[in-house]
């Protein structure tokens, strides 16, 4: 080690002058491992490196060699292994430059990799095996695999060995390119009946050290040779059968054993050929199996001696017989032979009708030969005996052929022997079909639904009916029963197909019309006389949503002007009125919301979405107009969805006359505006005469009615407030008034009287029709807080100046 050394530094020195250095380093050295000095070697200094900015140069090699320019060394930059760099090329090196600049120059260096014992001799494939036959002759060879050692030199593969050697030994012959031939060659007979299955292990090793090695099993089956004849269990087998036994009867089963293996020990039997032909009545297969393929039959033979040869492959054979004994039975089954048969029967047949007649016939004799026949249970015949060995089938009960259509009759006839022998026929008897039953409907009443608005001609439904009989018994017909539907035939409204029971609709159908209806439909059979039955169908008429909500309130008039009062001292959440609407349509198509579509002033009112309530949303104030102007939109909630506009005018006063002067200024007709002149030089005319004559009439009504009230105070009886209707319906259509009361209250003390608009529920209500004439009328006595109050209706007309109501007189009470 110590001379190595010392050679490789002489080299390194050597190296150097020439300019160039040569290292040698094992294989698998760990990452970072110096290689060499590379500045002291190549007579640099470390600053040289640094300024000359070293680096190594040429391909892949750059990849396991590093250069620390700091230390001036050569390092190992990755794991290098050998084997995978160089294979078996010999000497593997690296071969490297190193460039330096300022001035430039180039360097050579070399590094040779020697190589380790890492790898161990390995065979391509674990195992190995071999077929040989126990009959191979001494000195038989066999070719083993080389094994791979990717190592070189001394660390390569060396020699091999085989384990055990009792039957084979290993030959090695080195061949002209260095490697080694490896043959295991049999020294001792192989026997397959001691040893079936030799496993051996061949080793390879290596000459490194450690030592390394590399194994691989080999596996020999030894084939069989034809050395052994069969052998049958038993000389003689024994065996009985009974007479008139089927064919493919196992008599008995005989064994023959060959101690070899495979082809050389399958065995194969055979019946041996006699004068008798035995061969024709007996066979026997490849399990050893004895099988009747003849007739035995004890009055011929009482026993039979069959003689049997087991032979294998190779043509060694064995023998043996076998005695067969013949066993007495009853062998004979009664004979079943049919007289006379009927097809078919209707089903109204009537007992004890015949079906069948048959005869019954046992060769056997005694009590081999007595015969008992029977038929399958649960059908409606019986077996009677007409004489000896004759038989009748006859009805034992009433047929339905809705039950049961065919019946598939079994008579079987059994002897008395032990064991008793049987002998069975089946006869197919059909029932024909009597119109003994009705159409059935699969419910006892139908419900369907039709959406209104629904096309003529279009199929509601389907009624069916079965009928239980056969062709044209069960052919059913639909007929409509005649009724009526309000007054009307029902047969305007639906029909019925004949053949199918398909429920057509005749017209087009109106929820809001007739919601549902019902009728009877009639199923007929095509028997005679025909069968029939009924079934109620009611027809659902589900809606549609065809009509848009109906405004009932406040009522859109033509010429009138309806105004809601609405005070200014009013508080948030005011409920200045109620939209009321209605659809004739049903369900959700019915459910109604209400929406504020415009106003003068949004910020001021809201709507209910649901009630229509139109209610202040903050405090009213002076600084809101008089006229205010709501559009509320009333939409259902039907797809798609329908709706109506209805306009609310509201005025926002505390006093009659504000509202009056501001309202008179709404438009009203075209016509009317342009004859304003004419109009009020006529009702100047009008009112100048009523005028007058009012004042006649009031003075009148006023002593009339003081007169009444001090006979009321006068005398002690209860007062009853009188309610007057609130609303008068002058148009004399609608579903709510169209005049609304102004009313004016009085109580006796005038210091406490108040002037309001009626109200009906919680709504203030102020009408100005120009058609009106300005007439008040005494409502009724109602009470108050401070005394009863007089309630006065008063219809007024904008183009009149507002009458002043004095103080009436002390007040009247109706009772």
């Amino acid at each position: 080690m110590r001379r190595q050394v010392l050679l490789f530094i002489s080299m390194l020195s050597l190296a150097s002058v020439l300019g160039q250095v040569s290292y040698s380093i094992p294989e698998e050295m760990a990452k970072g491992s110096v290689v060499g000095n590379i500045a002291r070697d190549l007579g640099l200094d470390v600053k040289r490196l640094k300024s000359g900015k070293a680096r190594i140069f040429t391909g892949d090699s750059a990849e396991y060699i590093e250069l620390s320019r700091d230390r001036g060394v050569l390092l190992v930059k990755e794991r290098i292994d050998r084997e995978s760099l160089c294979r078996q090329t010999t000497p593997c090196a690296l071969h490297l430059q190193i460039i330096l600049e300022n001035p430039m120059e180039l360097f050579r260096i070399t590094v040779e990799i020697t190589d380790i014992n890492d790898n161990s001799p390995s065979f391509k494939n674990d195992e190995k095996r071999f077929e040989i036959s126990e009959s191979a002759v001494i000195g038989s060879k066999f070719v083993l695999e080389r094994a791979v050692d990717a190592d070189i030199g001394i660390n390569s593969l060396k020699n091999y060995s085989l384990k055990p050697t009792d039957n084979f030994v290993l030959k090695i012959q080195n061949q002209a390119d260095g490697n080694k031939k490896v043959e295991m060659v049999l020294h001792k007979q192989l026997d397959r009946e001691k040893e079936g299955q030799i496993s051996l292990l061949l080793t390879a090793v290596d000459g490194g050290e450690p030592q390394m090695s590399g194994t691989v099993k080999i596996y020999v089956t030894v084939l069989d040779a034809n050395d052994n004849a069969p052998v049958f269990t038993q000389s003689v087998y024994k065996a009985a059968i009974a007479e008139n036994s089927q064919t493919g009867t196992t008599l008995t089963t005989v064994s023959a054993s060959d101690a070899d293996k495979g082809s050389n020990g399958e065995v194969s039997y055979s019946v041996s050929t006699t004068m008798d032909s035995m061969s024709d009545i007996f066979t026997i297969n490849e399990k050893g199996e004895v099988i009747l393929t003849g007739e035995v039959d004890f009055e011929k033979a009482k026993y039979y001696e069959i003689d049997i040869e087991a032979k294998d492959s190779g043509g060694l054979s064995d023998s043996s017989k076998i005695i067969l004994d013949v066993i007495d039975i009853n062998d004979n089954k009664p004979v079943i032979s049919v007289l006379s048969k009927s097809d078919s029967v209707p089903e109204d047949s009537p007992l004890n009708t015949v079906i069948v007649m048959f005869s019954v016939l046992d060769p056997d004799s005694g009590i081999n030969g007595h015969v008992n026949c029977r038929i399958n249970s649960n059908i409606p015949f019986i077996i009677t005996i007409s004489s000896s060995d004759f038989y009748s089938l006859v009805t034992d009960s009433e047929l339905d052929r809705e039950t049961a259509s065919e019946y598939n009759i079994t008579v079987t006839c059994s002897d008395e022997g032990v064991p008793s022998l049987s002998s069975s026929v089946t006869l197919t008897l059909q029932i024909s079909d009597v119109n003994d039953n009705a159409p059935v409907f699969e419910r006892s009443s139908y419900e369907a639904y039709i959406v209104e608005n629904n096309t003529p001609g279009l199929s509601i439904f389907t009624v069916k009916a079965r009928d239980a009989d056969w062709k044209q018994n069960a052919r059913v017909s639909y007929i409509l029963e005649d009724s009526s539907v309000n007054g009307v035939p029902v047969s305007s409204y639906v029909s019925v197909s004949a053949d199918s029971g398909v429920i057509h609709a005749v017209r087009s159908l109106d929820y809001e019309q007739i919601k549902d209806f019902q009728f009877r439909v009639k199923a007929q059979d095509g028997g005679s006389p025909p069968l029939s039955s009924n079934v109620t169908v009611k027809i659902l008429v589900q809606d549609q949503n065809d009509n848009p909500p109906q405004v009932l309130y406040p009522v859109q008039t033509g010429g009138s002007v309806v105004a809601e009062m609405v005070p200014r001292s009013a508080d948030v959440g005011y409920l200045v009125t109620k939209v009321v609407a209605v659809d004739v349509d049903s369900g959700q198509n019915a459910w109604l919301s209400y929406k504020l579509q415009k106003a003068t002033d949004r910020a001021l009112f809201e709507v209910g979405l649901q009630n229509g309530e139109i209610r202040t949303v903050r405090q009213v104030t002076d600084k809101d107009a008089v006229k205010q102007r709501l559009s509320v939109i009333v939409e259902d909630n039907g797809q798609p969805s329908r709706s109506a506009t209805v306009i609310v005018n509201v005025a926002v006063a505390d006093s009659f006359p504000e509202v009056l002067s501001e309202f008179t200024d709404f438009p009203h007709d075209k016509e009317y505006n342009d004859n304003l002149t004419f109009y009020l030089v006529l009702a100047l005319a009008v009112v100048s005469f009523l005028f007058i004559t009012s004042l006649v009439v009031i003075i009148s009504v006023k002593i009339y009615r003081w007169r009444q009230s001090r006979v009321l105070y006068q005398s002690n009886l209860p007062v009853i407030p009188y309610y007057p209707p609130r609303y008068s319906d002058t148009l004399g259509t609608g579903t709510l008034q169209h005049v609304y009361n102004y009313e004016v209250c009085r109580t006796t003390d005038s210091r406490k009287s108040d002037c309001k608009f009626g109200r009906a529920g919680s709504q203030n209500v102020l009408i100005m029709d120009p058609s009106s004439t300005g007439t008040m009328q005494e409502c009724g006595l109602i009470p108050g807080p401070s005394g009863p109050h007089v309630k006065v209706s008063m219809t007024l007309n904008p183009l009149l100046p507002v009458p002043c109501i004095a103080p009436p007189p002390p007040p009247v009470y109706r009772v």
